[in-house]
């Protein structure tokens, strides 16, 4: 029944992309915004479309702050799933998305990120990072807001993995809040590398407005450790743990020194070994 649901749905899907592809082309026609603001909400619509007609997935999204709705932000989020892009797409305003290049590079998936003016990233190449920034900024100028997941890939375990500077280094520079997302429930919606969608509850939570006002380029790091907490807190919270049960970096030492551990009574066993045959 979940591979005929999930064949059903993937249907679906793509005969949404079908016809968004030539709507999105005659909005863009039209679409004289600098930053190709309705182009690019006309194209997270009709992308959160595919939450809504999934019959496998349960969304419940917080309760979003009007002054949410005045951009630019620079917006990051915890990346749990691929389904994490149509469930953030529900949020009601327009912001240009910072995704991998081998995105772009799909067809027609390609095509519309570009269409609606998002922004890729080379992973493979250094300097792409700054003209990323740059093309950010010039983004956040006109006033529209910018989306990143600062994990940089998905965590493996749901949990909350570390996060890149980029992000919190361009609102310290462009001088705008950081607005933090958190979502979780997403991590088996879409198995990586499989087609089947998975029954799964998500929650998404927008999260109050980091202000970056008097905030210089070295105060960067405590910028991204304080947005990466009160998301790690949020998650906690939705699933009832401490938040170091949410947090990756935080088993992080806990699991070296356990590694340690038993790497020193090998080696102590070893020892004794060697000891007793000598």
């Amino acid at each position: 029944m979940k591979a005929v649901t999930s064949a059903l749905t993937w249907v679906t899907i793509t005969l949404l992309v079908l016809v968004l592809l030539p709507t999105l082309l005659v909005v863009r026609l039209f679409d004289r915004t600098p930053a190709r603001v309705y182009t690019g909400r006309t194209f997270r619509v009709m992308g959160s479309w595919v939450t809504k007609l999934n019959p496998a997935w349960h969304v419940d999204v917080g309760p979003v702050d009007t002054a949410a709705l005045h951009p630019p932000y620079v917006v990051v989020s915890n990346h749990q799933s691929q389904a994490d892009i149509p469930v953030i797409s529900l949020l009601p305003w327009e912001m240009k998305w910072v995704a991998k290049k081998e995105l772009f590079d799909l067809p027609v998936m390609g095509w519309l990120m570009k269409l609606a003016g998002d922004i890729a990233v080379d992973r493979k190449d250094p300097q792409s990072r700054s003209t990323v920034l740059a093309r950010a900024t010039r983004v956040l100028r006109r006033g529209t807001s910018v989306m990143f997941f600062p994990e940089g890939t998905r965590s493996r375990d749901g949990r909350v993995k570390g996060f890149h500077d980029g992000a919190f280094r361009l609102a310290i520079e462009a001088g705008v809040p950081v607005l933090p997302v958190a979502i979780d429930g997403t991590m088996n919606a879409l198995p990586k590398h499989g087609w089947q969608f998975s029954r799964a509850d998500v929650r998404l939570a927008v999260l109050r407005p980091v202000p970056t006002e008097g905030l210089a380029p070295n105060d960067v790091d405590a910028l991204r450790d304080h947005v990466r907490q009160r998301i790690v807190e949020q998650v906690a919270t939705w699933r009832g743990t401490p938040p170091e049960a949410a947090d990756a970096l935080a088993l992080a030492p806990a699991r070296a020194v356990s590694e340690a551990g038993e790497d020193g009574a090998k080696s102590g066993a070893h020892t004794g070994r060697a000891t007793r045959t000598a």
